[in-house]
């Protein structure tokens, strides 16, 4: 045991791997724990400023296999450098790696967090640093998993940089202020799953393969830029989801190769409120955005639709939504309009129409048939000879020629 200025250094040895909760216990507020390789014996509680260093990862924390590895009760503590494993099974009792409650300045920085049903659990924590961690669930059904990082009433948390993978889902509940930036998320539900939220910055996020990549429910006033959602397939799958969602800004993002890729369902929610919908590429989805219920006063400009089967859908066969939304300025791979005056604006708007016999999207057996050849004379002849006056999903009036055009002419 030595100082280095105020702070007291432990250095536990392989051979005192049974003790690690014996020396939390004995140690001063403040102190370090440097861990050399081996495994240490976990269900271990931090109640007490401390810091905890595996220095490369290859010190192992390992759990008996029922309730949580290592739970902290104490603000100012910080785990480093750690494998993580073991926890138990239980949902109802939040079985986790990592379990964080009612702390401040608590940081989790560069752990393997492995076979355990929740990954790091935070309650009623704020101004804490969640960066750099590899996150996996026990090896169950995918709706049997935990979440890989649960928020519950925690705001103002950095959340950047973690490797998510085999989990269920990232879920932010009754949360605000929370920066959620370049994380990594793959082969699990929710990549992202917000419920019952406010403010927070959803920045730089890759998701792929996953059943959903973003889906905001009950928040509002949420700023997700330069995300990536990638192949988010299967009959819930979706890139983007909105539901009673309000003020939010949805801009410059990558939805691609999903089934759907902007899901919107009665947003914005709050009255005179609007979402802005603005520079994301939607590319290559079996629908491009997809409207549910009563949606309306959407801001969508400066979009790229593009290699889509269907670029706006529109499930309510009655009252159309999609037309009551604000469409402008966005590129679409299918107008075939002209400009003549050459300033990367068509000359007449582009208008997107229902046509009876595009039977897929009442029917969605068809599509195992769309481009083939019957499908395609179908909707050729529609178009040619519609036998039934076409419904109208909207009117962009100032459709962008060329994908390259949108940073010329949109401010």
């Amino acid at each position: 045991m030595r100082r280095a200025g105020c702070l007291i250094l432990l250095l536990l040895s392989a051979a005192g791997a049974g003790l690690l909760q014996d020396a939390i216990d004995r140690a001063e507020p403040g102190s370090k724990l440097e861990l050399p390789a081996g495994e240490y014996r976990g269900n271990i509680v931090i109640d007490k400023p401390l810091i905890i260093d595996g220095l490369d990862r290859r010190a192992k924390i390992v759990g008996d296999g029922n309730g949580t590895v290592v739970k902290i009760r104490s603000s100012y503590v910080t785990l480093k450098n750690l494998t993580i494993l073991g926890s138990g099974s239980e949902h109802q009792t939040i079985d986790a790696g990592v379990s964080v409650k009612e702390a401040e300045h608590v940081t989790i920085d560069n752990c393997k967090i492995d076979d355990c049903l929740f990954g790091i659990d935070l309650e009623q924590v704020r101004h804490s640093t969640i960066t750099r961690n590899w996150i996996r669930s026990k090896p169950f059904d995918l709706g049997l998993r935990g979440d890989a990082i649960r928020l519950w009433y925690s705001t103002d948390n950095n959340i950047s940089r973690n490797h998510i993978t085999h989990s269920r889902d990232m879920v932010v509940w009754y949360s605000h202020g929370n920066v959620i930036s370049h994380n990594f998320g793959e082969y699990s539900r929710y990549s992202l799953h917000f419920m019952y939220t406010g403010r927070n910055d959803v920045l730089y996020n890759t998701y792929e393969h996953n059943s959903v990549g973003i889906f905001f429910m009950y928040s509002q006033d949420t700023v997700a830029i330069g995300n990536v959602i990638k192949s988010s397939l299967g009959t819930t799958g979706l890139g983007i989801g909105l539901k009673d969602a309000s003020n939010f800004e949805i801009r410059n993002n990558t939805v691609i190769y999903c089934a759907r890729g902007f899901y919107i369902d009665r947003s914005p929610y709050q009255p005179d409120q609007n979402n802005t919908i603005a520079g994301n590429r939607i590319l290559y989805n079996a629908e491009g955005i997809h409207f549910h219920s009563l949606s309306i006063a959407n801001n969508i400009e400066g979009n790229i639709f593009k290699g889509n089967i269907e670029n706006v859908v529109d499930d309510d066969q009655v009252t159309l939504h999609s037309v009551q939304n604000r469409w402008d300025g966005n590129y679409w791979d299918d107008y075939e309009g002209f400009d003549k005056d050459r300033d990367g604006i068509g000359d007449t708007p582009y208008n997107l129409f229902y046509y009876a016999d595009r039977m897929w999207l009442l029917n969605p057996n068809v599509k195992f048939f769309y481009a083939s050849p019957v499908i395609s004379i179908m909707n050729f002849l529609a178009k040619l000879a519609p036998i039934s006056e076409p419904v109208k999903l909207l009117t962009d009036a100032h459709p962008v020629m060329f994908e390259k055009d949108l940073e010329r002419v949109l401010p």
